[in-house]
């Protein structure tokens, strides 16, 4: 990315306060990348943790599969999911909070003496899937961020404040030498009127 300058101080000025506001921002995104690289790893190991459960509870649920042909899905269906949100490194993150159900009401004469407890994990893997799915979502989100903040860091770090320095080290450079021939060219015009003022003297 070039930087657009002029070779006159007030675009050194307007360069020096966008170098400060990039020099001074640079430790801040870095502490955030640093945070979300923390923040995505434990999301990580909470839907690992999930995952684990998951296949715990499907086992569970496989032990018994042929009996499961008997069971009405339509007994037990989620009624509502709780989330809240959270604020994490400024990314609003969806955190599971509650989750409840609606059980159809069912005869425990008419049906086998298993189904309140085939009720029980379908309940715990309902749970556990809705858990795994708001902490993969969890970590998208926060990994994502993690991205942008880390393109920004590099964007700071190895283009815009080089730029910076590099365009306002040019304008220093070439104000300097304007000032040298300057004052050279005053020198010159000075010696000049000397040397007139002493031909004309004689």
């Amino acid at each position: 990315m070039a930087i657009r300058f002029q070779y006159n101080k007030t675009s050194l000025q307007s360069l020096a306060k966008q170098l400060k506001i990039r020099t001074q921002a640079l430790p801040i995104l870095k502490n955030k990348e640093s945070a979300l690289r923390i923040e995505v790893k434990k999301a990580r190991n909470v839907a690992e943790k999930y995952e684990k459960e998951l296949k715990d509870i499907q086992n569970r649920y496989d032990e018994g599969a042929r009996l499961w042909a008997e069971f009405d899905p339509e007994i037990l269906q989620i009624k509502d999911i709780d989330i809240k949100y959270i604020k994490i490194a400024g990314i609003n993150i969806p955190e599971f909070r509650d989750i409840s159900f609606s059980i159809k009401e069912f005869s425990l004469f008419d049906n086998p003496n298993w189904f309140p407890e085939g009720i029980m994990i379908l309940k715990d893997l309902y749970t556990v899937l809705v858990k795994k799915d708001l902490a993969i979502r969890k970590m998208g989100l926060l990994d994502f961020a993690r991205k942008k903040t880390t393109q920004k860091v590099n964007l700071y770090e190895k283009v815009q404040i080089p730029g910076y320095e590099e365009a306002i080290r040019r304008i220093k450079s070439f104000l300097e030498d304007e000032e040298n021939l300057l004052k050279s060219a005053q020198k010159i015009i000075k010696s000049r009127q000397q040397m007139t003022e002493i031909n004309t003297d004689e």
